[in-house]
């Protein structure tokens, strides 16, 4: 049997990192005279490593699970075909043998892998490189390592808590750590890098502002563990609003001002923008962004290739969005007789003809002024982080236990998320509008799926009523009649239990080392 474990993923990664290295700085010595002790000479070379973090190492977590988790398990996004694995997404059936969900898990623990081989070369370089440098350059990697855990936790709860890779090819065989150990663990990576990054920073880099932004949200999901009854940590609602209200008030970060602009390839890296994983044009099979393949037509792809056919938008989240919300309506999925002018601009634009996803669809490589981008490298950066997540953290946070608010500096940043998608604004607050507006705001961003699982955390009862009441099928669009008529199911849906929230352990996995099916261990003694 084939299979990909942890330590094959170390072993894989302690080589090529230093193959890559060689690649990234073309005036450095040969690969026999590379040592720890002179691998990295100046801040340059440091800043050269980390940037080799913020692309490739994410690819099959980009491509491969990035909206099948956040989307098409949340009920977003139904993909009907790719032998049952998203099917089995959508309809809560999936075992430890999805393929999806062994890539998912790989996928992130190869970001991880680079990220700790990179903070370890970096600590053992020679003392020839300033300090706060050198501490800015680790930081980038703990970020970056934070918002892979972030994602392992929230998905499987309990995971290993991995930081030197070079352990792990003489001893493989890991624990599954406490899930309150890694949101620790997260939590340290973030505040020293919140401490450590600059400032400000050249577009696409993280800043201290992306550590406090992600550690805001962070705190707001450690609010919900070990909690129930629908009640809160009141600790860590205060530590998520008041980190969250930093980064709002110092960071002199804004809105972008166009919500349909702001995922056009123009406008990469905007003002609000705190994390987005960086592509570029020219990249083979998964080593760029190829969410290009996810096209509706072959006609608006670049070299009019790799459009293999749309992901299907859901009735719910058709039914979610009020008619005047039509322009993250529009900018998230496409329903039939929409027109776009941008895509396939120079043949007068494209029409939908059924209802899919459009956000990360941008048309070829003319719409987008960049002759090497193909359909596997789209060249649209992936947000992970925007500002817009800060302002409905920080209402969230400080609607924290009561039942409602109408607190003033919640309603504003939250109208602000509103105004901009040109949407009234709201005079209360409670969950379900806080749950709703994330889902409008974020929708195809890969992050619903997550929002169902913090709430998960101290209402189970909330989470399970909202999954199991969804239309979770497709739906046809009549543009001249202006209505929609939701399809058959496409499976049997599974009862979603509190047990639903905790994706199994990959099969794989479990083969190349049973000491995942033990207890968990604490990380921290």
């Amino acid at each position: 049997m084939k299979y990909i474990n942890l330590k094959n993923i170390c072993l894989v990664f302690t080589v090529l990192f230093m193959v890559s290295c060689q690649d990234d700085f073309l005036d450095r010595p040969s690969q026999s005279d590379i040592s720890t002790e002179n691998f990295y000479q100046t801040k340059e070379d440091l800043r050269l490593a980390t940037a080799a973090l913020y692309g490739k190492p994410w690819a099959q977590w980009n491509n491969k699970t990035y909206i099948p988790f956040g989307d098409v398990m949340s009920g977003n996004i139904v993909v009907p075909y790719q032998g049952g694995d998203l099917v089995e997404l959508n309809t809560f059936t999936l075992n430890g043998s999805n393929a999806r969900l062994t890539t998912g898990w790989k996928a992130l623990y190869i970001v991880i892998a680079h990220c700790n081989i990179t903070i370890k070369a970096i600590e053992n370089t020679k003392a020839t490189i300033n300090e706060a440098d050198k501490n800015a350059a680790i930081s980038e990697a703990k970020f970056i390592r934070a918002m892979a855990y972030y994602h392992l936790a929230l998905l499987w709860g309990d995971v290993p808590i991995i930081v030197d890779n070079q352990k792990l090819i003489t001893s493989p065989l890991v624990n599954r750590n406490l899930r309150t150990d890694v949101y620790r663990f997260i939590t340290e990576d973030l505040i020293f890098a919140a401490k450590n990054l600059p400032l400000t920073d050249t577009p696409g880099r993280v800043t201290t502002w992306s550590a406090k932004g992600l550690l805001s949200k962070v705190y707001l999901t450690m609010a919900g563990l070990g909690q129930s009854g629908g009640t809160r940590n009141q600790q860590y609602l205060d530590l998520a609003k008041n980190t969250a209200k930093d980064v709002i008030q110092n960071s002199g970060l804004v809105l972008f001002h166009s919500y349909k602009d702001l995922f056009r390839t123009q406008f990469n890296d905007s003002s609000e923008s705190l994390f987005s994983l960086q592509w570029t044009t020219g990249a083979n099979w998964d080593e760029g962004n190829m969410l290009l393949t996810y096209s509706p037509s072959m006609d608006i792809n670049p070299q009019k290739a790799g459009g293999y056919g749309g992901t299907l938008v859901s009735y719910d989240l058709y039914l979610a969005y009020a008619e005047k919300d039509s322009i993250r309506r529009k900018t998230n999925f496409m329903i039939t007789g929409d027109h776009y002018p941008e895509l396939n601009a120079a043949e007068g634009g494209y029409t939908a003809t059924y209802p899919t996803m459009k956000k990360h669809i941008i048309g070829n490589e003319v719409d987008n002024n960049a002759p090497a981008m193909t359909f596997t490298s789209s060249i649209l950066h992936t947000p992970l982080l925007r500002l817009a997540d800060i302002y409905l953290v920080y209402a969230e946070a400080i609607l924290g236990n009561n039942a409602s608010t109408a607190n003033a500096d919640a309603l504003q940043y939250f109208n602000m998320v509103r105004k901009r998608a040109g949407v009234d604004p709201v005079l209360e607050l409670n969950m379900d509008v806080i749950l709703k507006e994330r889902r409008l705001e974020f929708a195809c961003e890969g992050q619903y799926w997550f929002d169902l699982v913090r709430l998960s955390y101290f209402n189970p009862a909330k989470a399970i009523s909202l999954i199991s009441n969804q239309e979770r099928r497709t739906f046809k669009y009549d543009s001249t009649t202006k209505l929609a008529t939701p399809d058959d199911f496409i499976g049997v849906i599974s009862p979603a239990t509190v047990a639903t929230f905790t994706l199994q352990l990959p099969s794989t996995e479990i083969i190349a080392n049973r000491k995942l099916t033990e207890p968990s261990v604490p990380y921290y003694e």
